[in-house]
């Protein structure tokens, strides 16, 4: 498959929330939460169909001010605190599927939480998930912590140790082998993979790395009041 297929974007927003409360709903530089990934993804140019999922009419009637092309309900079974959000997007494909009378042959998810992205982040993830046997392509950044230098585990002693023991001794951090973060911004299938992989982790799939500044996902008030604060700042240096 390649970016000639037809693309889904998929955006899972529960209305449940403990670190934040309402976050999805929550106005984020005069926006609903919601309303920026939706945006995001309009701006990519590239989907032929917007889908939000949610188990809150609210949060589905401001995805739709915002541009959302359909609205999905989520079952409550898919929108615990426990539920894996694999299932809810699956289940949300399907949906705008039947809906449109469409299948789509690349589904991309961007999670409401993280709003930071940019719409040339949605691109280049696409452009990476067109490359040669590429199924997957997950989004992280540099981590600040190493598992072979100064990341560590309690070992069955009581006894601090290396969550990953180098193979031979490591001085400066910047000479650990790269490692990075999940920021669950972006996450990007081909449709067969999507439905048939039990994992996100595999020989075809690839990472495409985002900045710091670009990858806080909100799971606390003091995240909030950060991508706020960094929102702001972008929008005096635009």
């Amino acid at each position: 498959m390649g970016l000639e297929d037809l693309k889904l974007c998929t955006i899972c927003a529960r209305a449940g929330s403990k670190g934040v409360k309402h976050k999805n709903l929550r106005l984020l530089a005069g926006k609903p939460l919601i309303a920026h990934s939706v945006e995001q993804a309009r701006a990519s140019g590239l989907f032929d169909a917007i889908a939000v999922s949610s188990d809150s009419n609210d949060i589905l009637r401001a995805a739709q001010a915002a541009g959302a092309d359909v609205m999905v309900r989520r079952p409550d079974k898919l929108a615990t605190d426990k539920a894996p959000k694999l299932p809810a997007i699956r289940h949300c494909v399907l949906a705008a599927e039947k809906a449109r009378a469409k299948t789509y042959g690349v589904v991309v998810d961007l999670d409401a939480t993280s709003p930071l992205r940019l719409p040339s982040d949605i691109r280049a993830a696409l452009k990476l998930l067109n490359g040669s046997k590429v199924e997957i392509v997950i989004t992280g950044t540099p981590a600040r912590r190493s598992p072979y230098f100064n990341l560590l585990e309690i070992g069955a002693d009581g006894a601090p140790v290396l969550s990953k023991p180098p193979t031979r001794p490591i001085e400066r951090r910047q000479d650990a082998p790269a490692c990075f973060d999940m920021n669950a911004s972006i996450y990007a299938w081909q449709r067969a993979a999507l439905f048939d992989r039990a994992s996100l982790f595999g020989p075809t799939t690839r990472l495409y790395v985002m900045p710091e500044e670009r990858s806080i996902d909100i799971d606390s008030e003091i995240d909030f009041q950060f991508v706020e604060f960094l929102m702001t700042q972008r929008a005096l240096r635009a």
